[in-house]
């Protein structure tokens, strides 16, 4: 195995082309992974009427003490912009799902506070959501396959953002 190659150590000039099978690779991953979110989306939205990307910032403020977080966190945890995370915030506030409150710490920034009514959605939305995971990626993959893709995730996680490592 050779080590990574910083982009600083990368030569002027000509790119370092993909060979076929490293294009093949990057393609399958590529529509794989796009395919299989927006099958998940789609099951999502039309069964319980969540979006995924609604789903995540309920994740996100279940998982955290007193299930709440600070806007500009939860738009970094969602990976969002925090413009996008605001109305998407404004969307769950008009279901009751999701309230703001003014941040006690510093009184300039807002958190994002999950409901018992967001709770209970989001209980409602999980078995739907995990069963479609299980269902359309880890019946789809041998037990050696799954250990194969989690080595494969936390490799690109350790190098695009060490701070998402469980």
């Amino acid at each position: 195995m050779t080590a990574p190659v910083s982009p600083q150590s990368l030569p002027t000039g000509e790119p370092r082309w993909l060979d076929a099978e490293e294009q093949k690779a990057w393609r399958a991953w590529l529509y794989s992974s796009q395919l299989l979110q927006d099958r998940l989306d789609r099951e999502l939205t039309r069964r319980t009427g969540i979006s995924h990307a609604y789903y995540e910032i309920l994740v996100a403020l279940s998982e955290e003490p007193e299930r709440r977080m600070r806007m500009s966190e939860l738009a970094d945890r969602c990976l969002s912009s925090r413009s996008r995370l605001s109305h998407a915030v404004s969307r769950l506030e008009e279901r009751g799902w999701v309230r703001r409150q003014v941040c006690p710490d510093d009184g300039r920034g807002q958190l994002a506070v999950l409901t018992d009514e967001g709770f209970a959605a989001l209980e409602g939305a999980a078995p739907i959501h995990v069963e479609g995971v299980r269902r359309e990626l880890f019946d789809q993959l041998s037990p050696e396959q799954v250990a194969a893709m989690r080595d494969f995730g936390e490799t690109l996680l350790r190098h695009l953002d060490p701070t998402r490592m469980p």
